[in-house]
């Protein structure tokens, strides 16, 4: 694993310095200036192709979310995650090539630009709990369901959505 390091200016000295220093990972801020972050993901993936890109943005926007993965960043983090639930995302993408983290708000999942999608309540429920990191034993608790009850709502939302995966856990 690489050393981690911080990098403050635009998106142009930000691909320079991942070029130069070639990390595992890179946390984005959507709102870096410069270039339009789009632009600045595809530059980052010519510049250091193994850096794994993750997004963090207060945007939460489904054509947001579905444009940078479909440029192939491996996780998208909407700033209110936890510390805890950021650690998780960052760990376990170092971990595991399989899957995709995203962590966006609820709210931002029952309308999309192509139409309103619609959640059940016990989906919405399962959502809510996803969106404070806690792991789906703990929502099973929580909710009085089984695991596979729980782990049977986040597959219905997926697929309402054609989202990949949620946030992966592993433990600090």
């Amino acid at each position: 694993m690489g050393h981690p390091a911080s990098f403050r200016g635009d998106s142009t000295a930000a691909v320079a310095a991942i070029g130069e220093t070639r990390p595992d990972i890179v946390l984005l801020d959507v709102g870096i200036s410069g270039d339009d972050v789009a632009v600045t993901v595809q530059r980052i993936r010519a510049a250091s192709p193994k850096t794994k890109t993750m997004i963090l943005s207060m945007h939460d926007g489904g054509a947001l979310v579905q444009r940078l993965l479909g440029l192939g960043v491996q996780g998208y983090l909407h700033k209110s995650v936890s510390r805890l639930g950021l650690l998780a995302a960052i760990r376990g993408r170092q971990l595991n090539d399989s899957h995709i983290v995203v962590s966006v708000s609820p709210g931002s999942l029952v309308a999309s630009r192509e139409g309103i999608v619609a959640l059940s309540e016990r989906e919405r429920e399962v959502l809510q709990l996803v969106a404070h990191a806690m792991s789906n034993a703990l929502i099973a608790s929580r909710l009085g369901l089984t695991e596979a009850t729980v782990k049977r709502h986040l597959r219905n939302v997926f697929a309402k959505f054609s989202a990949v995966s949620a946030l992966t856990r592993v433990a600090p």
